[in-house]
């Protein structure tokens, strides 16, 4: 407990980037499910790790990391679920729209967050609106099940899309699939916002006409349209005895097919659907590819690290429309900016680290943070260069710390030859190091 009370009192902003640097380097270093003491180890683990903060350290700040006023929370939960997270999952959201401007193609779906704990709702996120070239997540709304009251919302597919869109200016098309695609849906986008829709359609619908849902004596990958002023539906059947409805108002009155590269031809509505419909399913494979998820019996913790995954994906997009010639061609380009982003999120917290890492590869890095890689190790006049710490070849108690802590190893200083530990001293015993 005194060690989670002492990480609260020091905890400050460099502190915070340090441990969501952190994150993210493990994230970089395919670490999902590795335990965190493993990237800690002094011989198989990162030194950058051991270079930037104690392991006890960072399960502390994964402890004591929340995201509201714990005393009023058990007040709004009352009529929000999502309570723990809403103040800072919200701020978030709203910014996401202010730093990037889709193209002409936006896509929404929905996505699961994997969780395995108690929490009082399934963490689906139906509401992630993306470009559908870029995969940038533009907006995002998390689905909390049904309401405290028990009432089951009607029509959540267009309530979500109409949420999404909202300050997204047209004309632009949005992609998405039978969840959310409704005529209703399609003539409001496109009379309110001036954005048209493609999507598929679930065949219960009561708008679609008889003739479209037939599929007894079609031909495979033939093709029925219907039409009014402003959408058009199209029937299409990739395989004996099954058909694909898609409703679409960006392709009002056009009936062209378009040859797929096979031997069928296929509508444009169908080609249009395929190319755009994987913004958000792309987005979620890259997510996943460099994810920062650590285990957790916290929900909220769950939730915010796919923040900062989606929050680090967003960025390299950013980062590669300002400047298209960066690593261009490279196929790691990602992977190096993740690299990067951690690395200055730790060198600040690396710079006013007072005490040296016991292992010599992480003792460089802190010096080179504290220096500057270009100049060299420079010590205060009259300070000596401590060696690394001598092995004495047995185990004991150290000599420094109270005896009920019981820490034994095998280092000794290397100036008395006493028996200290890593929190004690890095080489010298404090003692031997104060003038």
């Amino acid at each position: 407990m005194h060690d989670i009370v002492s990480a609260f009192e020091l905890l400050d902003a460099a502190d915070l980037r340090g441990y969501l640097g952190l994150l993210i380097l493990s994230g970089v270093y395919r670490s999902r499910n590795e335990a965190a003491e493993s990237l800690w180890h002094e011989e198989s683990g990162r030194p950058i790790f051991r270079a930037t903060m104690p392991v006890k350290r960072f399960h502390a700040y994964s402890r004591l990391l929340r995201f509201d006023d714990r005393e009023s929370r058990a007040a709004r939960q009352a009529s929000d679920k999502l309570a723990a997270v809403r103040d800072v999952f919200d701020a978030w959201a709203r910014r996401l729209p202010g730093l990037y401007n889709p193209g002409p193609d936006v896509t929404v779906d929905e996505q699961l967050v994997p969780f395995r704990g108690r929490c009082p709702f399934r963490q689906y996120m139906p509401s992630k609106l993306c470009d559908a070239k870029s995969s940038y997540a533009w907006n995002v709304q998390v689905y909390t099940g049904k309401s405290v009251c028990g009432a089951s919302e009607r029509n959540q597919g267009a309530r979500v899309v109409l949420d999404l869109t909202e300050g997204l200016a047209g004309p632009r098309n949005v992609t998405c699939d039978n969840f959310f695609t409704s005529y209703d849906l399609a003539r409001r986008l496109l009379r309110e916002r001036r954005l048209t829709l493609v999507g598929t359609m679930r065949k219960n619908k009561p708008e679609l006409p008889a003739a479209l849902l037939d599929t007894r004596g079609r031909a495979v990958a033939s093709s029925r349209f219907a039409f009014t002023p402003a959408a058009a539906l199209v029937s299409y059947v990739p395989k004996r005895n099954k058909n694909v409805l898609l409703l679409s108002t960006l392709h009002a009155g056009d009936t062209r097919l378009v040859m797929s590269g096979s031997r069928a031809a296929k509508p444009e509505i169908v080609l249009h659907y395929n190319a755009t419909k994987g913004g958000v399913d792309n987005l979620d494979k890259l997510v996943a590819t460099y994810s920062c998820r650590r285990k957790t019996a916290r929900w909220p913790l769950a939730v915010f690290h796919n923040v900062l995954d989606v929050s680090a994906y967003n960025a390299f997009v950013i980062w590669r429309e300002l400047r298209p010639a960066w690593m261009r061609g490279k196929l790691n380009r990602r992977r190096a900016f993740l690299e990067q982003l951690g690395r200055a999120l730790v060198t600040p917290l690396m710079e006013r680290r007072r005490r040296l890492p016991r292992t010599e590869a992480s003792a460089a890095l802190v010096r080179a943070a504290t220096r500057g890689p270009a100049e060299g190790p420079q010590r205060p006049e009259g300070e000596r260069e401590p060696p690394a710490p001598r092995a004495a070849g047995e185990r004991k108690r150290c000599q420094l710390c109270p005896r009920s802590n019981d820490r034994k190893m095998n280092a000794v200083c290397a100036g008395c030859r006493r028996y200290v530990c890593g929190s004690c001293a890095r080489a010298y015993c404090a003692e031997c190091v104060s003038p």
